[in-house]
């Protein structure tokens, strides 16, 4: 089988894989995504999507698409169902201190999923091509996929999730566990669901709850818990996990019960929370040579600030903006008197500093929202009685501030470069 020879390679057409090959679309450079499954993956429920993440929307130019689409959220409200009471209401209308407007939407994955792989070039995502081997080829990367078929590439880039090849390759250990679990569904009411433009907290004792409506009939919800044994065999059950998650809501209000009880089997998924540990992403490697990875394989997170896609997007352009600049046509006019191998070591110092600049970027961001998120989700579900006393008499304002102010963070516009041919 003939060797297919390519400048950039992306593994993984998730949302980190195809907002990156779009970024670098923008730029004038092109990319081949490779993606294991036989179409595109939208599967998925809603993506709470911050202030961050539309700038990094925008700078990609699909804001617009999914605005039109999806409700911005006016305030985040939290209840105490131990207290039965509200503790905390934050507006999401005002202005961040260094992002302008803030703007909360909950978008539906399927639907970023679509608008980012719409605005690609015909052909950019190969299908059915699981990447199972990488070996080194000089200053280039051989890829080795399932079907049989070699790749040969000048940059590899990881976006293929918790259990991304890449990142092994990499040398990065395998996720954590956070000892919890979350259960997710979503729930489309062709009458209208009827609720407030708000993202609605409820915490209780050892569990927290979110609703957030997407559109005027889509209601996306959540519930995070540490499981006991019993509790582990029920998660495998859809409909068991819809009689728990009333179980625990049973002093919600009734609108909010009524999403539950509409929500259908097929739409509820429960799943462990899994995150990469801080000392992993202080010691190890980010990016090696001309290889890195983004998104998911490279800082998968705990939920609680809903930073995850977000901080994907972030990646995206990050690594766009200073990919592109290697590829810039004029970075690329080398003497006819110097040789081949001489201008692919060039390319290769210089992908390899590109690839430095974008980790050393984004490895302290990454850190601090991985963190937080953790100690954020240890507090909001409040196993232990001191700490769900504290979340739900002193702190309930200060968490949902909290989630706004991480949200107040500009990853910057793609530069516009020369294309690379």
């Amino acid at each position: 089988m003939e060797m297919i020879v390519e400048d950039i390679v992306i593994v993984g057409a998730g949302i980190a894989g195809l907002a990156t090959s779009l970024g670098l679309h923008r730029l004038g450079v092109a990319s081949l995504v490779l993606e294991s499954s036989e179409k595109l993956r939208v599967y998925g429920f809603g993506l709470t999507t911050w202030t961050n993440a539309w700038k990094a929307l925008d700078a990609l130019g699909i804001g617009d698409i999914l605005r039109h689409q999806h409700l911005r959220l006016t305030k985040s409200v939290t209840t105490s169902l131990i207290m039965g009471q509200e503790t905390s209401t934050t507006s999401l209308r005002g202005t961040a201190k260094h992002c302008g407007d803030i703007e909360v939407r909950c978008v539906l994955r399927q639907l970023m999923v679509e608008a980012l792989a719409n605005e690609l070039p015909s052909g950019t995502v190969r299908y059915s091509s699981k990447l199972i081997a990488i070996e080194d080829s000089g200053f280039s990367k051989i890829l080795h996929l399932q079907d049989g078929t070699t790749i040969k590439t000048k940059v590899l880039i990881g976006c293929d999730g918790i259990k991304s090849v890449v990142a092994k390759w990499l040398g990065l250990r395998g996720t954590s566990f956070t000892g919890r679990y979350c259960v997710r569904g979503c729930v489309n009411n062709n009458h209208g669901h009827g609720l407030q433009l708000s993202f609605m907290h409820f915490f209780g004792k050892g569990f927290r709850s979110g609703f957030l409506p997407c559109d005027h009939k889509t209601v996306y919800w959540f519930l995070t818990w540490t499981p006991n044994n019993q509790e582990l065999e029920m998660a495998k059950s859809p409909n068991k996990m819809k009689q728990f998650v009333l179980s625990k809501l049973e002093k919600a209000p009734s609108d909010i019960r009524r999403i539950i009880e509409k929500t259908e089997a097929e739409d509820i998924f429960t799943a462990a929370l899994k995150y990469r540990p801080q000392w992993e992403l202080i010691r190890g490697n980010i990016s090696k040579g001309n290889v890195c990875v983004a998104g998911d394989a490279f800082h998968p997170m705990a939920p609680d600030l809903g930073q995850g896609g977000c901080c994907s997007l972030e990646d995206a352009v990050v690594l766009a903006r200073c990919v592109a600049q290697v590829f810039n046509r004029k970075n690329n006019d080398y003497d006819n008197n110097i040789i081949e191998e001489e201008k692919e070591k060039d390319l290769y110092k210089r992908v390899e500093a590109a690839l430095e600049k974008y980790a050393n970027e984004r490895k302290w961001r990454s850190i601090d929202i991985s963190v937080t998120s953790l100690v954020v989700g240890f507090i909001q579900q409040g196993d232990l009685d001191f700490v769900s006393h504290l979340r739900d008499k002193y702190l309930a304002s200060f968490l949902a501030h909290l989630m706004v102010n991480k949200s107040d963070f500009d990853c910057g516009r793609l530069n516009i470069v020369t294309p690379y041919s």
